[in-house]
């Protein structure tokens, strides 16, 4: 039976009028099924290729510092008033049911406002329809997921979806800087507050600065020509970029800019999104959701202008299977430009056979710019880069962020990085010897 169905979609096709009739129809019939919940909400959707996860963590931060009771679905985690969990899914946009029920949860529990995090095929699935957001963000577009879009055009269009959901007088944000900022201006809102770190914008971050502490800089408001100062405990420019979609959201809705920007002092931020491992090793571990080369190359620039002069970036990377073969070896390339030491494992392969991922991805690595090594086993493939850290390098292990499980041709797997990641930590000294990885277990 599932042979056929799947013999089914592939005869079909990802966007046939009758696959695209029946994910709409399932959308009425959750919402119908749950009573129609968002009717009885506020709700704030954020869509993007990166970023998406954190700045809806940080408008759900915000509300809750405002007292303003909130709930919150994104990739990484579900939040209802302040209370976190896992998604189970690891879906950005779970079924249509899931998003009612939880919905209809929020709306039992007291909530009066919903933040939700959006993703492209679920916007064309009608997985978010009879959600009617009064407030619709795009953090940033880049080369993603094209095999299901076709073309960046398509892409952009496809994620201009949901400002087109937004309710009459509601508000779309928008970063200036976005190369599909030109398209998504021409859909109509009542409102449009525009965010930027280079250009003139309702809201335009200036004199950044960044320490071992975090991030800041001073935000104005271009309309009213207030400045505040925005102090966050997160490294990388492109959580200014985040922030600054944040603020806007929020003002949307009627928080304070100055109260917004206070509020996010607070924000430590998302599991598994340049998330700090530390279990008392002599150099700094990593984990975060990159993915994509344009978010290969934000975090490991971030994380190369906080190494300590004279000591090395470390790369644990891979690629997705069944999903945009041509970004494979980019990422190669840009682990090998950025890293002193890269090792390419197995990630999430799907369907595909993980060796032929490693080797697309092997092929974009110029080992003449860094000591470049394959590890199918992605456990051994940490732990290994474990034991050629020294005192000051900086380890990233790229991808799986806050995932629980693997993805892989025989269904999921239990796949915990963060945990094994502070297992391997805890194990005792690491060292190489001989040009193999030898682990001394503590006494």
């Amino acid at each position: 039976m599932l042979s056929l169905l799947r013999l089914l979609k592939q005869k079909l096709g990802h966007r046939s009028s009758v696959r695209l009739a029946w994910h709409h129809t399932k959308a009425l019939l959750a919402a119908m099924c749950y009573g129609f919940p968002a009717r009885k909400l506020v709700i704030i959707a954020v869509t993007g290729t990166d970023g998406k996860t954190t700045t809806v963590g940080m408008i759900s931060h915000i509300l809750q510092e405002m007292g303003i009771s909130a709930g919150s679905l994104s990739t990484a985690f579900l939040s209802v008033k302040g209370a976190t969990e896992w998604n189970a899914t690891q879906k950005t946009s779970p079924s249509p049911f899931l998003i009612q029920q939880f919905l209809q949860r929020l709306v039992r529990e007291g909530c009066t406002h919903a933040v939700l995090e959006t993703s492209s095929h679920g916007l064309v699935q009608g997985r978010l329809d009879y959600t009617w957001p009064l407030v619709g963000a795009v953090t940033n577009t880049t080369p993603e997921h094209l095999d299901y879009h076709g073309t960046m055009e398509q892409y952009r269009h496809d994620k201009g979806i949901l400002i087109a959901m937004i309710r009459k007088n509601g508000t779309k944000v928008l970063s200036l800087d976005d190369g599909g900022f030109p398209y998504f201006r021409t859909i109509f809102t009542t409102r449009t507050i525009t965010t930027s770190l280079q250009s003139s914008a309702d809201f335009r971050i200036n004199k950044t600065g960044e320490s071992t502490e975090g991030i800041h800089g001073i935000v104005t408001d271009t309309t009213s020509g207030k400045t505040v100062t925005l102090t966050l405990h997160l490294h990388g420019t492109f959580n200014l970029e985040n922030a600054l979609i944040a603020l806007g959201c929020t003002v949307a809705i009627g928080v304070p800019l100055e109260r917004s920007a206070i509020a996010l002092q607070s924000f430590r931020g998302v599991p598994g999104r340049l998330e700090r491992i530390d279990e008392g090793q002599s150099f700094d571990v990593y984990v975060d959701f990159t993915v994509t080369p344009a978010a290969y190359k934000k975090t490991l620039t971030t994380l190369q202008s906080m190494l300590p002069e004279g000591k090395k970036l470390l790369i644990l990377t891979g690629s997705c299977g069944d999903r945009m073969r041509e970004k494979r070896p980019q990422v190669g390339r840009i682990c090998s430009d950025l890293g002193d030491v890269v090792v390419v494992t197995n990630e999430d392969p799907y369907t595909e056979d993980p060796q032929k991922i490693i080797d697309e991805v092997w092929a974009g690595i110029d080992q003449n710019s860094c000591e470049a090594h394959q590890i199918f086993d992605r456990r051994e493939a940490i732990a290994f880069l474990f034991a050629k850290a020294e005192p000051g390098d900086i380890v990233i292990l790229c991808a799986k962020g806050s995932d629980t499980t693997m993805m892989t041709a025989t269904g999921q797997i239990p796949w915990n990085e963060r945990e094994i990641a502070r297992e391997l930590l805890r194990s005792g000294k690491r060292k190489v010897e001989n040009g193999k990885l030898k682990i001394e277990r503590g006494k």
